[in-house]
């Protein structure tokens, strides 16, 4: 059996990185180092290791937003906090999708749920000199990580693999008992392993997080996309389960990119409890005039990061949520694509002998955006590079947080369902040549 794609072109391009390990290689530089082979060897790739939107973009937003700058909004700067319209759709979908209720005085549009992630780990810690450390919940996004790296904020992390359930309390205040956590990190849907936290989880979570004075960020890029329950129905039951429902120690991370399909435009929300945004941390001070973390976030990290958001694209953002909202049309149900994606995926890798590495707690796992995989035997890092000569990219879980040597996540986004078969027939040969 011949590779599909010559062994000394993608090691001859894997050199050019300066790495030895394949597994350390970012999101991005992964993104590179395929597109270099596929234009080498005119070979088109199955990627799947790139978390981006496969679907078009929403015209209610282009349209808003092509409107916005029309009216001349270009040449003006937007509110550090937000636009109004923007401030108050969220606050509104906050109540109608999550059942919290919050005023437009606890909602600010970032640039991408990144410049909320930043933001918000940024300001915990600095809350308290004694408590410098991040906890994360791994396995997770990895440019998290690297956002502390480059801030030189400390973090701390576990993998939730076997800490499931019950076992998580005790895991988590193993962690918090030391009293020099400042905040913790998680995503649900998760991203890389598409697990889900049930809400006794979520109910830990909160409660540890009350008991040991802790703010929690919770990532909710994914936000609705577990279709085993539709999130997509405003004000009816069930809503997204979310840690702010068992602490009000919480800022909320959402991301337009992923369930507005408006990555382009780097937009998301931040939305921080009442109790966070008024209360006084004195350490503050030293970085800034006020001591109020509702006052330091906007003016003291957003303004000295990007000085406020695009303003065309909150009203792209405010005018899809405002359609969400008024119950126009079911956000969610245009998201299914990716499900049955996922579904006819994993299909395939189990039937060439991988194996899901995260299940989650108590059900089968959901279709999504996401899944893992790993193959008997091999490593991630050997089987990331195999991959590439079969014409597959994805990325290791390593970079992720897990504490697992051998899996990969697996995006399904840019896999399209005419390239379904080719898919199979290039896992075909793959278990052929491990025979």
């Amino acid at each position: 059996m011949k590779n599909m794609i010559q062994k000394e072109l993608v090691d001859s391009f894997f050199a050019q990185f300066g790495e030895s390990e394949i597994t350390r290689l970012s999101i991005r530089e992964v993104g590179k180092l395929v597109a270099q082979i596929e234009e080498k060897s005119g070979k088109e790739f199955i990627h799947m290791e790139m978390g981006v939107p496969g679907l078009p973009a929403l015209p209610i937003a282009l349209e808003a937003e092509k409107e916005a700058l029309d009216l001349g909004l270009a040449n003006s700067y937007p509110s550090i906090e937000g636009i109004p319209f923007a401030k108050n759709e969220i606050a509104r979908f906050t109540k109608l999708f999550m059942n919290l209720d919050v005023t437009p005085l606890n909602c600010t549009p970032t640039v991408g749920a990144m410049q909320g992630s930043f933001a918000a780990l940024l300001a915990a810690a600095r809350t308290n000199p004694h408590k410098p450390y991040t906890l994360f919940i791994d396995p997770g996004f990895p440019v998290q990580k690297s956002q502390l790296h480059l801030m030189g904020v400390p973090f701390k992390s576990f993998d939730i693999l076997n800490f499931r359930g019950e076992k998580l309390h005790e895991k988590l205040e193993s962690f918090l008992s030391d009293g020099n956590i400042c905040s913790i990190c998680f995503s649900s849907p998760n991203n890389p392993s598409w697990i889900c936290f049930s809400e006794s989880e979520l109910k830990t979570i909160g409660e540890l997080a009350t008991k040991y004075d802790v703010i929690v960020v919770e990532d909710l890029a994914y936000f609705g996309m577990d279709f085993r329950q539709h999130y997509g129905t405003p004000a009816v039951k069930p809503f997204q389960p979310t840690v702010a429902h068992y602490t009000d120690n919480y800022i909320l991370l959402l991301s337009a990119s992923k369930i507005f399909n408006y990555a382009g435009q780097r937009i998301g929300m931040m939305i921080i409890s009442e109790k966070l945004r008024t209360r006084r941390y004195p350490n503050l001070k030293n970085y800034f005039t006020s001591d109020i973390l509702g006052h330091f976030i906007p003016y003291g990290v957003l303004y000295a990061t990007t000085a406020g958001t695009s303003h065309s694209a909150q009203y792209a953002l405010a005018a899809t949520l405002k359609a969400v909202n008024d119950s126009d049309f079911d956000f969610v149900a245009g998201l299914h694509p990716y499900g049955e994606k996922a579904k006819i995926m994993k299909i395939l890798f189990l039937k060439y002998g991988f194996y899901i590495v995260y299940n989650d707690e108590d059900c089968e796992l959901a279709d999504g955006f996401y899944f893992t995989i790993a193959y008997p035997g091999m490593t991630s890092g050997e089987l990331m590079k195999e991959f590439l000569y079969f014409g597959i990219s994805a990325i290791s879980l390593a970079i992720t947080g897990s504490e697992n040597p051998n899996g990969l996540r697996a995006c399904v986004s840019f896999v399209r369902l005419d390239q379904m078969e080719v898919l199979e027939n290039r896992l075909k040969e793959f278990q052929l040549s491990r025979q």
